[in-house]
This record gives C-alpha cells, structure tokens and sequence, in this order.
C-alpha cells in the first residue's frame, strides 16, 4: 500500500520501540513524535508549522530522528545526514503566433527554449565534495499547449529541477540561469521569462556524536556500520535542521512512490529494535556526555 515503505512503516515501527523502551526504562528526558502530512505537498501546515508553535511556546528538541526509507540495499546499510538542495525553475519563451507554411511571418519560440535547455544541460556543474554528490539538472516538462499541426505557437514553456549541493546557492544559480538566457535571448531575439522557487536548501548534520550514536545502534543490531549519505530527495529534515540536529533512518525505499508499495514485515520489527536501541543509547549516554 501507498506508504509502506514511506515511511508509515517506520512510524509504527518507532511507537512501538518507544512503547517498548518506556515500559522497560524511565528516560531523564522526554520522547515527541511529530506525525504530519504535507512535506511532499506544500510543506507549510505540516513540520513548518509544528517548528513555529514550539518556538512561540519555548519548546525545545535537543536532537531529531526522521523515519524516512534511508536503506539502499538492506536493512541499516545507510543512514543520510543531510540533503542537497532543491531549485526548481520555469522558462517561458514567447513568439509570434503564425502559420507553419509561412514562417517568416512567426516567431517560433521553441527552437530558442530548444537551445536553452541543451546549454544548460550540456553544463556540469560541480564535482561534489567530502559530503555531497555533484549537483545535477534534469529537464522535466516542454509544453506549448499546441494542439494543432499547422501552428506555429505563440509561447514555449520548459520545467526543470536542480539538486545542489553547498558548493551552489540559490542566488548562484539562479544568476547562472540568467547569463544563459541573456545569451541566446541576444543570438535569437525571442525574450525568455524565468521563475524560480527554491524549496529546499543544501545542510549536513554537525552533530558527529549524534550520527555516531544511530550508527553504532545499528550495528549492534546489523552487524555492520551504515554508510553516511546525504543522496536523494528532500525531507522535513530541511526544516528541523535549522532547530536541532537530525538523522533520518529507515527501512528498504526499492518501492516508495511504487504501485504495490511494501515492506518485508521482518523488516518493521527489526527496524523497531533499531529503534529501541537509539532510544536506549541516547537516554544512557548522550544526554548525560552533552
């Protein structure tokens, strides 16, 4: 089912570890679960909005671990501890509505939205770094709304999305995108509108106890250490990291977003024990050493 494996899973998985763990211990500290629905929608009713009422009330959170499906392969092989940032942007070049059997009569703007996008994605942009993969760009959407086989359209539009690393910044890019299109808005003469929106950006966890914390958790459950990633999509870990360190784990993501979406039920309740483990290791150690 829609879920499974992203990541209402690794919600259950996590109240019963916390069940689990309190039954058995009393924590010099106190366990929250922020359960929302938004983050892949808007994102502003969700996570942004639970962060701003604990900060009008003076709540604190010292450190946070996100469910999300972090494993490539197998179960604990990976843990992320940050992400790259998300810029999406939206070119619309306008033309000269026209006859095909006429075309000097027209302006057609796709051959210029054309020749924009193959410059863009001819460009590497980085290599990456210690931390992060290379920034990538990939074309999503070319549309005219043209439905018509004689028509030379009046307007071109194009989609595309950038996942940056720190080595980029929004302003960076976003100064990138408009050196191109000035360059071929001067060779072809049709004028080309950008929108960008920007809704995650690069962060990494600077909390290496923390991370060293759910790594050896899951090890004494694995038998072998996580990789440490920051690969992959955006997550509310974008909004929290701005108010505590954060990890995400979780379970095996092969079928997220998938038909038939699922997870091996061994899996959840391993995932669980993981889960008591973290709890476990933090309340004894971590909170006590910080």
């Amino acid at each position: 089912g829609r879920g499974a494996a992203d990541m209402k899973s690794a919600l259950a998985a996590f109240i019963a570890a916390a069940v689990n763990y309190l039954n058995e211990n009393k924590p010099n500290g106190s366990i929250v679960l922020a359960i929302t629905g938004d983050e892949e929608g808007e994102a502003k009713d969700g996570t942004l909005a639970i962060l701003d009422w604990m900060r009008k009330n003076n709540e604190k959170v010292d450190h946070c671990l996100v469910g999300e499906p972090t494993s490539r392969e197998y179960l604990g092989d990976t843990i992320k501890v940050g992400r790259r940032g998300s810029l999406t942007a939206k070119f619309t070049a306008l033309g000269l509505q026209g006859h095909v059997a006429y075309p000097e009569k027209a302006i057609n703007p796709l051959p210029t939205l054309m020749k924009l996008l193959r410059n863009l994605e001819k460009k590497r942009l980085d290599t990456g770094n210690e931390f992060f993969d290379p920034s990538s760009l990939v074309i999503t959407s070319i549309d005219t709304g043209n439905l018509s086989n004689n028509v030379i359209p009046q307007k071109a539009e194009a989609i595309l999305n950038i996942r940056f690393n720190d080595l980029q910044s929004e302003i960076s890019l976003t100064t990138w995108l408009r050196k191109n299109i000035q360059k071929v808005v001067a060779s072809t003469g049709v004028n080309i509108e950008l929108e960008v929106r920007v809704s995650a950006h690069p962060f990494i966890c600077r909390s290496e106890n923390f991370a060293d914390l759910v790594s050896h958790s899951i090890k004494l459950q694995t038998n072998s250490s996580p990789s440490i990633s920051t690969s992959g999509g955006t997550s509310d870990a974008r909004f929290i990291q701005e108010y505590c360190p954060v990890i995400e784990f979780g379970l095996v993501g092969k079928t997220m977003h998938k038909t038939d979406e699922n997870v091996e039920i061994q899996q959840i309740r391993d995932l669980s024990e993981i889960y008591k483990e973290i709890l476990k290791s933090y309340f004894n150690t971590f909170l006590v050493k910080n």
